[in-house]
């Protein structure tokens, strides 16, 4: 049964994104930063580059990139405690999303032995932070490596493809893509699908909150994530065009 368009509670269509929108560089001192809204939800994302790469991977000839990610204390309804020494699990486990996801479409060996760091801070969250930092994130790097080319600090843009995220859900039945909160709290099947602009997927974290799902429903999930995550594709270049 393919659902009405106008069924959710804001009027948008079962399979229509929140508004995107972006506001470049608001931090001065990052080699990049962007700040990515999807709908209520914004992210600060931002690149900074430091010499060196951690010991393991020390004259081998490659780089490294690694990702933060917080909650900032006012970006809930409730204040967010800092998380300073101790992370939570929820957190570790995003920013390792966030850093597997973009190690996924860059050649670490263009970069030479130094550390690409993400920091991905949520201004305002509205479900879909994760989606929103790895889709942010990318439009940050991408600006951040062509910086390094013009400054002659690396001899070429050593990124792959393009990466972004979406959520997808189903909700009393229901499947709809980019959830927001309330639609992610009450949803029976929560999906986060990560892809490269080449079709491939990076990662998919899919979890039933007391409804087991489907291989059918899992295929049409996917299926209603792809064609999202290519308008994402299309909202990220139009949004580096803004740059030059």
């Amino acid at each position: 049964m393919v659902p009405a368009l106008n069924q959710r509670a804001n009027g948008r269509p079962f399979n229509a994104l929140r508004p995107f929108q972006v506001q470049w560089n608001p931090m001065g001192f990052a080699l990049s930063s962007v700040i990515i809204s999807t709908g209520c939800t914004s992210v600060l994302c931002s690149v900074c580059l430091e010499e060196g790469v951690p010991r393991w991977l020390k004259g081998q000839g490659k780089g490294w990139l690694s990702a933060e990610y917080r909650l900032l204390p006012g970006s809930t309804p409730q204040r967010q405690r800092r998380e300073l020494l101790h992370l939570s699990g929820r957190t570790q486990e995003i920013q390792r999303l966030i850093g597997r996801s973009l190690r996924g479409v860059i050649d670490l060996t263009a970069i030479g032995e130094r550390t690409l760091l993400i920091d991905c801070d949520v201004i305002q969250a509205d479900a879909g932070t994760r989606t929103a930092a790895i889709t942010g994130s990318w439009m940050a790097l991408h600006n951040a490596l062509s910086s390094l080319v013009d400054s002659e600090v690396i001899t070429q843009k050593p990124i792959k493809s393009q990466v972004a995220a979406v959520s997808v859900g189903l909700v009393d039945g229901m499947p709809l893509l980019d959830l927001d909160y309330s639609e992610d709290s009450r949803a029976d099947v929560d999906l986060n699908v990560v892809m490269d602009s080449t079709g491939l997927l990076l990662e998919v974290q899919g979890t039933a909150e007391g409804v087991s799902f489907s291989r059918d429903q899992l295929n049409r999930l996917l299926d209603l994530a792809e064609p999202g995550l290519q308008a994402l594709f299309n909202a990220q270049l139009a949004a580096l065009k803004e740059i030059g």
